[in-house]
C-alpha cells in the first residue's frame, strides 16, 4: 500500500511539473499586459530542442538549457508580430502554436523511436530512503524543485521589487508607464522571452523527464491547460501550484483508471482533464468582478509609443 501511494504521488508530481513551469512563465507575460496563446507551440519547440541537444551532447542537463533557449528564441516570433508590428495578440499566439506544432514535427521526424538517458534524480543518502516522504521530497529531478523556486521567485519579484512594480505598472497602464519614461515594448519583450524560456523548459521536461523519447505533439494540449491555470490562479503565483497539481492529479487519474481496466470509454477518460479545465474556467468566469479586479488592465491590448 505504501509503495502504491508513493508511486501515485510521484506520478502526480511528474504530470504536474510541466504545467507549473509553463504557467509560471505565462503569468509573468500576462502581468506585463501581453496575452501569448502560443504556449503549446513553445513547449513543443522546447521539447524537440531539448531532446536533440541532449542526444547530441549526451547530457540531459545541457538538453534542458537547449529547450529553454529554443522556447525563448521561438517566442521572439510572437514578440515581433504582436509587439513590434502590432498584430492582434490572439491570432499571433495561435500562429505560434500552429507553427510550433509543424516545426517540431519536422525537426523531430529524424528522432522518432530514439531513446535517451532520463534527467537524473537527486539521491540524498538516508533522506531519500524515508518511506513516502523521502522519494517525494528528496528524490526528484532538479526541474521539480526549480518549478517551486520559480513560483516563489516570481511572487517575490512581482510583490517586493522595483522590477516587479514596473512590470505590473506596464501591464495595468502602458500609457502611464511610458509617460514615466519606461520602455514598455522593451519590458514586454523581456517578459515574453521569460515566458518562452519557461515554456521551453516545460517542453524539455516532457522529453527528458516525463518521457525519454520524442513523439509528435507530445505535449498533448498541456500548453492550453497552462494558459487556463493563469486564469484559475487569478494571476496570483502561489495559486498556480494548487491549480497545476489539481489538473495534474486529474490527468494522472485518467491514466490510472485506464490502467485498472475500469469500464469507462477511453475517449472520455482521455478528455477528462480538458473537461475539468472547461468546467473550472466557467465557474471562475462567472465571477466577473473578481476577474476584472485581478486581471492586468491592459492585457491583450497593443501599445504604440506616440512620442
Amino acid at each position: 500500500m505504501i509503495v502504491l501511494l508513493t508511486n501515485i504521488m510521484l506520478s502526480v508530481i511528474v504530470t504536474s511539473t510541466p504545467l507549473l513551469l509553463a504557467a509560471t512563465g505565462e503569468l509573468v507575460v500576462e502581468k506585463a499586459g501581453v496575452l501569448n496563446l502560443g504556449v503549446e507551440g513553445m513547449m513543443l519547440v522546447g521539447a524537440i530542442c531539448g531532446f536533440a541537444v541532449a542526444l547530441k551532447t549526451g547530457s540531459p542537463t545541457i538538453g534542458v538549457l537547449g529547450g529553454m533557449i529554443g522556447g525563448a528564441l521561438f517566442s521572439l516570433l510572437f514578440s515581433v508580430l504582436a509587439l513590434s508590428f502590432l498584430a492582434a495578440q490572439v491570432p499571433a499566439g495561435l500562429v505560434l502554436t500552429i507553427f510550433g506544432s509543424g516545426l517540431s514535427a519536422l525537426i523531430g521526424a529524424a528522432y522518432v523511436g530514439i531513446s535517451i538517458e532520463r534527467l537524473p534524480h537527486l539521491a540524498i543518502p538516508g533522506l531519500s530512503d524515508i518511506p513516502i516522504i523521502g522519494p517525494i521530497l528528496f528524490g526528484e529531478d532538479i526541474l521539480v524543485y526549480i518549478s517551486f523556486v520559480a513560483v516563489v521567485g516570481v511572487s517575490l519579484v512581482l510583490r517586493y521589487t522595483h522590477v516587479g512594480l514596473v512590470l505590473r505598472a506596464v501591464g495595468d497602464s502602458a500609457d502611464a508607464g511610458h509617460a514615466l519614461g519606461y520602455d514598455v515594448i522593451g519590458i514586454r519583450y523581456l517578459a515574453t522571452l521569460f515566458g518562452g524560456a519557461m515554456a521551453g523548459l516545460a517542453g524539455a521536461y516532457m522529453s527528458l523527464a516525463y518521457n525519454t523519447s520524442w513523439s509528435e505533439n507530445m505535449t498533448a494540449g498541456r500548453g492550453w491547460i497552462a494558459l487556463a491555470l493563469v486564469v484559475f490562479s487569478t494571476w496570483r503565483p502561489f495559486w498556480l501550484i494548487a491549480g497545476a497539481y489539481l489538473f495534474g492529479s486529474i490527468m494522472y487519474m485518467s491514466f490510472f483508471l485506464q490502467g485498472f481496466g475500469i469500464a469507462i470509454p477511453s475517449q472520455f477518460v482521455s478528455a477528462l482533464p480538458y473537461i475539468a479545465t472547461v468546467v473550472v474556467l466557467v465557474i471562475i468566469s462567472s465571477n466577473k468582478a473578481r476577474i476584472r479586479m485581478s486581471a492586468p488592465a491592459c492585457l491583450g491590448k497593443p501599445f504604440h509609443a506616440t512620442s
